[in-house]
């Protein structure tokens, strides 16, 4: 790396990724001697839809089995031992009405290393034989490995019901969201699995792979170009039909509030309150959002941790979540079933409360605090830099973090006021034992 370049890496004092294009793929770099490691992350859109969840989730895990050049799952886990331990892994996100195909890659920089191998090169090689070099026969995934991660997502999706914690967020964004792609489980549908073939799932790895939206960040002591010319040597991808995702996103008008009440065998009840916010990232008042959570639920100085949990002890926690691409807030919480009623009135009470900016000095110190620190915790970790600016581009809207910091510090109660407003309660979701009255 150039003098100029550790200097400006040394500086950092905002996400200033280098962009270019390199055989149509986005490719992002950020030079920074911050890290002793290099990371590097590949996304791959798909549109989250019926049709391709299953598949989608599917193939992130038989990515991972095997690659051309290691067509044995110990000789892939050998490679990464060989360079120092590297981490990888390939996984499925949702973002709004997208899934997310993320290729994970996090390699020790060879300068803090007795040798002198090139270890970004040959990481940037691995990530390439992902993408372009999969173990097939015949034209179609080994289904040795398509039969074992079938059965191993099946039971991945079916064990959802032994978290109740995660599956009365999964019941109520079903049912909250009913005909829309945001209610589907990242993981899919086990109903999906037994139609899929390796071949059939080889054609739509070739067909992701040449056609969707792929972004990939490298973060470390690196030089840009030597990074850019890796890639072209390694990652070989022929994609002439690159095209954006038609992603629908239906203005959905709350009519009425639903309530709905799911019994199985539990000790303590889930309480979830799935509200629209009619509110995403890419909006003016996002940061006001952002306080609007922070003083509702995000954290344990919030109105609902206080006054739910702690002076009415109507519930062992009480959260509030933004999913910020769709424009959902989640109110989740755990309560004796017998308090039910009363914890959601508390619940609405705390939301009044915000409608009518009854919210203290102290209150928004705390939550501007908090929010701050968390935002500036994001330079310090090479993934929270490029989860950050990955969400500006699904979003279309590229934030600064510096912009972002102020719109927090100059929010005022009255921007708030104005966000609360717009919050509307969709559905009241209770999970709770069989016991009592149906």
């Amino acid at each position: 790396m150039e003098k100029g370049d550790r200097a400006m890496a040394a500086n950092i004092t905002d996400i200033a990724f280098q962009s270019t294009q390199i055989h149509g793929m986005n490719v992002h770099i950020l030079p920074t001697g911050k890290f002793k490691t290099t990371t590097i992350v590949t996304m791959i859109e798909q549109a989250l839809s019926e049709e391709t969840v299953t598949k989608t989730a599917l193939l992130a895990m038989v990515m991972k089995r095997a690659s051309a050049r290691f067509p044995e799952t110990k000789l892939l886990r050998a490679h990464l031992d060989f360079l120092y331990g590297a981490i990888f892994d390939v996984d499925v996100t949702k973002k709004g009405e997208r899934q997310i195909l993320q290729i994970y890659m996090e390699v020790p920089n060879e300068k803090y290393l007795s040798k002198e191998d090139s270890l970004l090169e040959q990481a940037i090689q691995f990530v390439g034989d992902m993408l372009t070099r999969p173990h097939v026969e015949n034209g179609a995934f080994l289904e040795k490995y398509v039969a074992q991660e079938k059965e191993t997502l099946r039971k991945r999706v079916e064990s959802l019901i032994d978290d109740k914690m995660k599956y009365a967020n999964q019941r109520i964004t079903e049912e909250m969201c009913k005909g829309e792609p945001f209610s589907l489980l990242i993981q899919g549908r086990v109903k999906d699995l037994p139609a899929i073939t390796g071949q059939e799932l080889y054609t739509y790895f070739k067909q992701i792979t040449t056609t969707n939206p792929i972004n990939m960040f490298v973060v470390g002591d690196v030089a840009p170009k030597e990074v850019e010319q890796a890639i072209q040597k390694h990652i070989p991808l022929e994609r002439s039909q690159v095209g954006a995702l038609e992603i629908s996103q239906a203005a959905v008008k709350v009519a009425d509030e639903r309530e709905v009440i799911d019994r199985l065998d539990v000790n303590q009840a889930k309480l979830n309150i799935g509200c629209r916010t009619h509110i995403t990232y890419k909006d003016e008042d996002y940061p006001a959002l952002l306080l609007y959570n922070g003083v509702l639920g995000g954290f344990p100085h919030s109105k609902l941790f206080v006054n739910v949990r702690e002076k009415e002890s109507l519930a062992y926690y009480a959260v509030s979540r933004l999913e910020s691409h769709k424009g959902i807030m989640m109110i989740m919480s755990g309560i004796d079933v017998n308090k039910y009623q009363r914890a959601v009135e508390i619940i609405k009470q705390q939301m009044d409360s915000m409608r009518q900016g009854k919210i203290s000095e102290e209150e928004m110190s705390q939550t501007r605090a908090t929010l701050s620190n968390q935002f500036r915790e994001l330079l310090d970790s090479a993934r929270g830099m490029i989860e950050f600016t990955y969400n500006g581009l699904v979003s279309g809207r590229k934030r600064r973090l510096d912009e972002l910091l102020k719109g927090i510090e100059t929010t005022t109660i009255e921007d708030i006021k104005k966000v609360a407003e717009k919050v509307e309660i969709d559905t009241i979701y209770l999970l709770r034992d069989k016991k009592g009255e149906a």
